[in-house]
């Protein structure tokens, strides 16, 4: 089985090249990930299917390309500190600790923050830190960020979260309607958000002060 798995895992690394995704330190970080870590046993064969997937409670774990698009779009080097609004399963906040400095991380669901911990722990992931608390209005403590990157889709793009970034720091966020969203590239400028729209996508609800009521 683990072998299998790490055939179908190169095959998805080679599927999202075709697609485009064109960083090789996003694609080597999602390569040493082993998705089916952060899924119940049942779903080991679908690790590796270019879709997303139930976890429970009303959440998923996002298809492989769209984690892959938007963490390219954040443009990492190294030395980032990032907020994750969304922790769910643990699988984008993994690959964002291989290719950032620091991960702080926010999820509303206590179980699944508690899932998502193990996880991580298991991989020996030193650089990340957990919070329970509604994401919308980010983690102020630890602000400010180089990047934030935002897993649920929001009505509008949340103030409170804009303004934890750094000056030209950049948020990679779905804003739209409960069906229907576009995956945002936010630049925090010296005059406002600058706004670049990286194609249509569909998120489960951001929901808190600043995004969807529960």
């Amino acid at each position: 089985m683990t072998h299998d798995l790490e055939i179908q895992r190169q095959r998805l690394i080679e599927s999202l090249r075709r697609e485009g995704i064109s960083d090789e330190r996003v694609l080597s970080a999602m390569a040493s990930i082993p998705r089916e870590l952060f899924l119940d046993m049942s779903q080991y064969r679908m690790a590796y299917e270019d879709r997303a997937l139930s976890i429970g409670l009303g959440q998923t774990i996002s298809q492989p390309l769209i984690v892959a698009t938007m963490t390219q779009a954040l443009q990492l080097r190294g030395n980032e500190r990032i907020l994750e609004i969304g922790t769910g399963s643990g699988y984008q906040t993994a690959i964002l600790a291989r290719l950032a400095f620091y991960v702080y991380s926010v999820e509303r669901i206590q179980q699944l923050a508690y899932l998502a911990a193990k996880r991580l722990m298991k991989l020996d992931l030193a650089n990340v830190s957990l919070y329970v608390g509604d994401g919308t209005i980010g983690w102020p403590d630890q602000a400010p960020y180089d990047r934030i990157l935002v897993t649920a889709a929001a009505p509008v793009v949340p103030e409170q979260l804009f303004m934890q970034l750094v000056p030209w720091g950049q948020m990679v966020i779905p804003v739209g309607s409960h069906t229907h969203q576009e995956l945002l590239v936010v630049h925090r400028a010296p005059w406002g958000p600058e706004k670049r729209s990286l194609g249509g996508c569909v998120f489960v609800p951001l929901v808190g002060s600043e995004g969807w009521y529960e």
